[in-house]
């Protein structure tokens, strides 16, 4: 793996391009169920209006993130280490707060959908990432700005709810539970996100082996230098 000068990688071994395709199709898939059902129990709607439906929900947007990321690397395309283990993080994420605030019983295709969404693909993207992904150049600070995503979508969901009278989730639905505990919530979740931000780039420290070294530092010699005898002639003779 190689470090390019505006901190992207490259030259990913074919092991980790392949995990990725295969991540890449499980998402695509399973992304493809998710939206034919929602068409299925609404014969009446367009693809359009079924996207936009699906589209106000963190864990199918970020479900597409991780599905177009994967496809990118799998192709061949340079990667960040900054990007992918932000989205390791997110979608880590997606999986606990559904298992621990939002698991319904389904059944049929619509339970192996829902455990693809919040289960398998998490569980994949975590595998790659401790595996295959880079992980040289993790910051403290990168533990705030992967806060960008889930606060955009924070902001994104509230403002839509307000125009459309529809929440996605309990802990953002204003009419339901109060601002104040909108407010909490959010807080709570920021607080969730950083710190397991901060854990994670310590576990991607601790895990790296792709070191950034300065250009012409090789690794020093341990031998002893010793000063040249005075009467040696620079011949050697």
């Amino acid at each position: 793996m190689r470090v390019g000068g505006d901190g992207q990688f490259d030259g990913m071994s074919k092991p980790a391009r392949l995990f990725a395709a295969l991540l890449a199709s499980l998402a695509w898939v399973t992304l493809y169920h998710y939206v034919q059902i929602g068409l299925d129990r609404r014969p009446h709607w367009t693809l359009w209006q079924e996207l936009w439906r699906t589209g106000r929900y963190f864990t199918f947007l970020t479900n597409t993130l991780t599905a177009l990321t994967a496809t990118w690397i799998a192709l061949g395309g340079r990667i960040s280490s900054v990007w992918v283990t932000g989205l390791t993080l997110w979608m880590a994420i997606v999986a606990v707060v559904y298992h621990t605030l939002l698991a319904r019983d389904y059944t049929g295709l619509r339970w192996w959908t829902d455990q693809g969404l919040h289960t398998a693909i998490p569980l994949a993207l975590v595998l790659w990432w401790g595996v295959f992904a880079p992980k040289a150049g993790l910051a403290w600070r990168h533990a705030a700005m992967w806060l960008g995503w889930p606060g955009l979508y924070m902001g994104y969901a509230l403002i839509r709810g307000e125009i459309d009278g529809r929440h996605p989730y309990f802990f953002i639905d204003p009419p339901l539970i109060g601002w104040p505990k909108v407010r909490m919530w959010i807080g709570l979740l920021g607080l969730v996100f950083w710190l397991a931000g901060l854990c994670v780039v310590a576990l991607g420290r601790a895990l790296s082996r792709d070191r950034v070294r300065p250009a012409g530092d090789g690794p020093a010699d341990p031998r002893p230098r010793s000063p040249r005898d005075p009467g040696q002639s620079r011949a050697g003779g």
